[in-house]
């Protein structure tokens, strides 16, 4: 502020040194601060420039909208932080592949930081978008075969990303401890999902040597999963549920022709024990959304792609309903009861 000497003049010499006081004093608070936020990892780190992660599941159902949740989670205790620091676009492809190519190629136009496409048909859709912005795949059962990756340790590419690939030999083991004297094994699934095709024949490759028939039943919608699996009635033991999209979304329709024909259901997606199988040994899908959260922030924070593995998971839990074995015609043994995770009423 300039001030007026008796002459009626502005003294301009006390009005340079007032300026001069003034600009150190500020030159100083920034310093500080600056030194402030270096010593605050978050907010020196890239967390304090605006991210934008898109993100887009084929269909909505709950172990992918746990993947979903963990991801944005992950983010958000990363120090990125939806709506502050970063802008999350999730868009869902309703199950149509169509529409998840649409979402594929306007995620690519918006040129966000990274995307996250949650299972395979998503994933493959934004991989055939684009060859330069990072994307992070999850719930993918084999992302080589599906031509996502060339190899696990690393791609090279921008595209990186966790799969939810579960080892057989599990599997089969709780197959036989809960139907002891098990013969034919029935498989519901989507035959335009890689994923399930893939899973389809490695169950035959593990079973048949053990004199265990897998019986297919293909259903190319989420509507005709009801009337895929009545086609088993009288020729299989069980049914095996994989990840396939299309079945996961129909469980309900499973369910209940489970019950009427008394064919337990067996899965490897622990959310559908809730929804009607007996039993289910699996990833954890939240958990799985945290590591590719983990993937994602080490993208933003600078890492190239295709300088990550791919995440693959150790750990399996096992959920358990004795309520939907009564319901399917058997009786859950305590062994099995006692080593779950989770016992579903």
């Amino acid at each position: 502020m300039f001030y007026q000497n008796r002459f009626g003049h502005f003294n301009f010499s006390k009005a340079l040194l007032l300026g001069s006081v003034c600009t150190a004093i500020l030159t100083g608070c920034n310093q500080t601060a600056q030194d402030t936020n270096s010593a605050d990892g978050a907010t020196d780190s890239t967390a304090t420039q605006m991210k934008t992660v898109a993100i887009t599941a084929i269909v909505e159902h709950p172990a992918l909208d746990d993947v979903r949740k963990g991801v944005i989670d992950e983010l958000d205790e990363a120090g990125f932080k939806d709506g502050e620091n970063l802008t999350v676009n999730f868009q869902s492809a309703q199950g149509n592949t169509a529409t998840a190519g649409q979402i594929a190629k306007q995620f690519v136009a918006d040129e966000p930081d990274a995307i996250v496409a949650i299972a395979t048909p998503s994933a493959q859709s934004v991989a055939a978008a684009t060859s330069t912005i990072p994307m992070v795949f999850s719930a993918v059962t084999d992302p080589v075969a599906a031509k996502l990756v060339p190899k696990l340790d690393g791609s090279g590419t921008n595209v990186t990303g966790a799969s939810d690939a579960l080892p057989y030999e599990p599997q089969i083991e709780l197959m036989r401890q809960i139907i002891p004297d098990l013969k034919n094994v029935g498989y519901v699934y989507s035959p335009g999902e890689v994923n399930s095709t893939i899973i389809l024949k490695n169950l035959k490759e593990k079973l048949t040597p053990l004199g265990i028939n897998v019986h297919e039943a293909p259903a190319q919608r989420s509507n005709d999963i009801a009337m895929a699996a009545r086609s088993l009635e009288g020729k299989v033991d069980m049914i095996y549920t994989s990840t396939d999209n299309n079945v996961v979304s129909a469980y309900e329709s499973l369910y209940q022709i489970a019950k009427e024909s008394k064919i337990p259901l067996i899965a490897s997606d622990t959310s559908s024990v809730e929804r009607g199988a007996v039993a289910a040994l699996g990833v954890n899908y939240y958990d799985l959304g945290r590591e590719t959260g983990k993937i994602v922030v080490r993208i933003l924070n600078g890492e190239k792609a295709g300088a990550i593995p791919v995440y693959t998971p150790q750990a399996l839990d096992l959920y358990v309903s004795p309520k939907h074995a009564t319901e399917e015609g058997i009786t859950l043994s305590q062994a099995v009861i006692d080593n779950a995770k989770e016992v579903i009423e």
